[in-house]
């Protein structure tokens, strides 16, 4: 459901503090009794605390510190993952352990490396204590063991003749060789700080000019080879500029993936974190000859657009039968095609018949210049939509609801799935029968993952928007606590919230 949800909006963060539980955390915690720099350990990792913390520092050349809390749910669930890679870390002789500090309880260590939220990661290198480097790896075992083994080795491996190269490259079906004339050269450093981010390729290097002469290169460049699609890619390393780091991982990001793309549970990670703006998806029923001959023009169109579009072919009877509900189908829809702008989960649905070359490449580069406008979700409005103290809005009624001049519209945008939209939904009912004789105040609800509107994105639920009466099309949103009162206050006051005295 997660990966579903991913082509509806972006993936929400980790888990900020909860000033209530904290508070009474903080009552229930004993005084700390240690005193001593002694390290005790946990299934391998480290429990560090204030008094411990340097000396830690001091004997691990890499360390890995995951700050939490016990009662984050996030927390919890990483446990284990943490713990395993702790066990394997050190069953590999590695210099890289891992610690935890529990930061409500260590409230000055929390405070000293900026602790807002949990799990937070950070990796201290050589007992600096000052500039601890973020941790950005995946958030499990194999993810947190690949991610400090390239901190603790050499990030790429060093290639020295057309042997050891070849055997390399036919190692993997993917694989990155930086080749420099300096490998202590700036270009060349920032290929390591690359190397060491992207755990998931593998990485060579190389110096010698019999390489540079084998791949018919003359000056520094980064080569990408593979075993599908074109052989090798190249991206020259500029005189002036040097090599960017961003800007050689976005490109190899993009050039890692195939051409077209098949989305299963396999490489949806791949698709979404590719960071392309644009995903151009073909629907179609795998069991179906006809159309998985379709394919063909698909793929051709696709050379063209790398990097700005991502070609994906999701199956209606497999994997992408989740997403179909996401883009108001079913599987009795395929074939058929639809882009999505990354930046807003803007859909658009190409209309003709064809899905020849042409056409698809028409139809996408219509959609960047703008000529196309976006294929909007509604569902059919409840015949008692009106009825009930809530008002049930959908995409064909926003419009002459929520902008009515009349009226001062509150609206809550939610997905069924949401608990936060359950846990709030017993106030909003509240508010409405509060406000259901008010001629001027509508308080009303939309189910964002069934109706979209064009100018209006919603990025989480729920979101509250408050449309006051009169012209302009003004919209606030509300951002505060979600309790009866509040609203109340937040309604009476015309759409802001009163000034508490100190």
């Amino acid at each position: 459901l997660v990966l579903s949800l991913a082509w509806l909006g972006p993936a929400l963060g980790g888990e900020d503090k909860d000033e209530d539980v904290i508070e009474e955390e903080e009552k229930e915690k004993k005084e700390d009794e240690v005193l001593s720099d002694e390290i005790k350990e946990e299934d391998n990792v480290l429990v560090l605390h204030e008094h411990n913390f340097a000396r830690a520092l001091s004997e691990h050349q890499l360390l890995l510190v995951e700050f939490y809390a016990p009662w984050c749910g996030h927390c919890q669930r990483l446990a284990p993952a943490f713990a395993q890679a702790a066990t394997e870390l050190r069953n590999e002789s590695s210099p890289a352990r891992l610690g935890k500090v529990d930061a409500t309880a260590q409230t000055a260590l929390a405070t000293e490396f900026g602790i807002t939220s949990y799990p937070t990661l950070k990796l201290f290198r050589d007992g600096n204590r000052t500039h601890p480097l973020a941790y950005t790896g995946r958030m499990d075992s194999q993810g947190i063991v690949r991610w400090m083994q390239r901190r603790a080795g050499p990030s790429a491996t060093l290639l020295q003749d057309t042997d050891t190269s070849a055997a390399f490259i036919s190692s993997r079906d993917l694989v990155v060789i930086g080749f420099f004339k300096d490998l202590r050269g700036d270009a060349a450093q920032a290929f390591f700080e690359v190397a060491a981010e992207m755990v998931d390729m593998t990485f060579g290097v190389a110096e010698a000019a019999e390489l540079f002469q084998a791949y018919g290169l003359s000056a520094d460049t980064v080569c990408l080879f593979k075993k599908f699609d074109e052989r090798q890619t190249n991206f020259p390393v500029d005189p002036e500029r040097g090599l960017d780091t961003a800007e050689l991982t976005r490109l190899l990001r993009v050039h890692s993936l195939q051409l077209v793309m098949e989305f299963t549970n396999e490489t949806s990670n791949q698709i979404f974190s590719a960071k392309i703006p644009h995903h151009m998806l073909l629907f179609l029923n795998k069991s179906s000859p006809e159309q998985l001959s379709l394919r063909d023009g698909f793929r051709a169109a696709a050379g063209g657009f790398r990097g700005e579009v991502l070609f994906v072919v999701v199956d209606v009877t497999g994997h992408g039968a989740d997403v179909l509900p996401f883009f108001g189908m079913t599987a009795a829809d395929a074939p058929t095609l639809r882009l999505v702008r990354m930046e807003n989960n803007r859909k658009y649905q190409m209309e003709q018949d064809s899905f020849s070359e042409s056409a698809i490449r028409t139809f996408i580069q219509a959609v960047l210049d703008g000529k196309v406008k976006p294929h909007l979700l509604s569902a059919e409005p409840p015949e008692d939509w009106d009825t009930r103290p809530v008002k049930v809005l959908v995409g064909k009624t926003f419009e002459q609801v929520a902008f009515d001049e009349t009226k001062n519209v509150f609206v809550k945008f939610y997905a069924p799935w949401c608990p936060h939209c359950q846990a709030m939904a017993a106030a909003w009912e509240e508010l409405a029968e509060r406000y259901k004789d008010r001629e001027d105040i509508v308080i009303a609800e939309m189910d964002s993952t069934a109706n979209e509107l064009e100018n209006i994105t919603i990025h989480g639920y729920p979101t509250l928007h408050y449309f006051p009466a009169g012209p302009g099309r003004k919209m606030v949103e509300y951002k505060s606590t979600r309790d009866l009162e509040t609203f109340s206050k937040f309604l009476e006051n015309g759409g802001t919230l009163p000034e508490e005295p100190p």
